[in-house]
């Protein structure tokens, strides 16, 4: 009898005589250690580029809504006083 022993998380979910179609198990295994590690480097390396993204357009939204409601010109923030 011909007989592969299964880590224990793939057993979950499933009765005992349950049949296990090892090519999808291996298939779900890489996927989820590549989330892993896809977790990994985004906690090593930062940001992703769509969390990029959504920052800073969010820092450029709230810019211009503090803008919106200067009382003085920008340009005449930006001078400082006139020399004469």
């Amino acid at each position: 009898m011909n007989v592969r022993l299964l880590p224990v998380s793939a057993a979950e979910g499933c009765a005992m005589g349950d049949v296990i179609n090892l090519n999808r198990f291996r298939k779900k295994q890489a996927r989820l250690a590549r989330a892993r590690q896809a977790a990994a480097n985004r906690a090593k390396r930062g940001l992703g580029k769509r969390e990029k993204e959504a920052a800073r357009r969010e820092r450029e939204q709230e810019a211009r809504r503090l803008d919106a409601r200067l009382l003085e010109d920008k340009s005449d923030r930006e001078g400082g006083p006139k020399q004469g």
